[in-house]
């Protein structure tokens, strides 16, 4: 019996299929598009191989010329022990025309008429819908709505990441951040001769900047970063990045970061990245 989660996503050109595809992908299933179905079985034996548990290919009307052999294919996937979830998006005729008139895109048949083709796109795809363990309708359902719905039915509960990098200054921004703060006000440890060939992990480096005016500033931060993040994973956010410098990513933004995931853990799934610290060190403490 296969280990992996077998997801097919199908459905009507302009319900949601990209935006499902993309949810679901957030979730870690690998996902293929338009994967003809006699390719399904081979896959998921790839996909086993790479250790993958999770994998969703989308099917519409694109790959008519292979549907007649979905039924098939589903009899081969459950003589394998493969059982798979079949989720189709609906839509009505009028938000399927409102959405392509919006996008200016041309529907997959173009060939009579975008009503016409929606009309023998739903012939065409009929039999997969009777097939379905879930029909969606997104004619009232928002893309965030949508992926909430999948994420819900095929994830569980997700966990948000909040990345924490901490960086030189003299080294450039980090530009994958998506708030950086500035911690030179913070008490400096280089000038400390028993601490410049130290990084913000050690303890001794620690605690002189987290000294009573260091700790103060910390605090105020703190709070900021949690409230930045909680806003983020509110709005659907799968992770936040903040990014915390100093002068040369040694010593305060690595103990900052290192304070941070573990004051944090509890509300976030919270990891630091130290991008410039090896660097700073391999200096013999130029800089801090």
């Amino acid at each position: 019996m296969s280990s992996v989660r077998f997801v097919i996503l199908t459905g009507l050109s302009g319900a949601g299929k990209t935006t499902a595809l993309q949810a679901l992908e957030d979730l870690g299933y690998y996902t293929a598009d338009n994967v003809p179905p006699p390719l399904w079985l081979p896959l998921i034996t790839q996909t086993e191989q790479l250790q993958q548990n999770r994998l969703v290919v989308g099917v519409d009307v694109r790959t008519r010329a292979h549907l007649g052999t979905v039924p098939e294919q589903l009899a081969a996937l459950l003589a394998a022990g493969i059982t798979p979830e079949v989720v189709f998006l609906d839509a009505s005729d009028e938000v399927l025309v409102r959405r392509y008139n919006l996008t200016r895109r041309t529907h997959p048949l173009g060939q009579s008429g975008l009503s016409a083709d929606i009309n023998r796109e739903r012939q065409v795809l009929g039999e997969l819908r009777a097939m379905a363990d879930v029909v969606l309708d997104t004619s009232q359902t928002t893309a965030r709505q949508l992926t909430e719905e999948l994420w819900e039915r095929f994830g569980g509960e997700r966990s948000f990441r909040l990345r924490l990098v901490s960086f030189g200054f003299k080294r450039g921004v980090p530009i994958d951040a998506d708030n950086v703060f500035d911690l030179r006000s913070m008490p400096n440890p280089y000038y400390q001769e028993d601490l410049r060939r130290q990084d913000g992990r050690h303890p001794a480096v620690q605690s002189f900047v987290f000294s009573p005016e260091g700790l103060a500033f910390y605090s105020e931060l703190r709070a900021f970063v949690k409230l930045l993040a909680a806003q983020a994973a509110t709005s659907g956010r799968n992770s936040y990045t903040v990014a915390l410098g100093c002068t040369g990513g040694q010593h305060r933004s690595v103990a900052v970061a290192e304070r941070l995931m573990h004051d944090l853990a509890d509300t976030f799934a919270t990891y630091a990245e130290h991008r410039d610290v090896a660097a700073a060190l391999a200096e013999h403490g130029e800089g801090s």
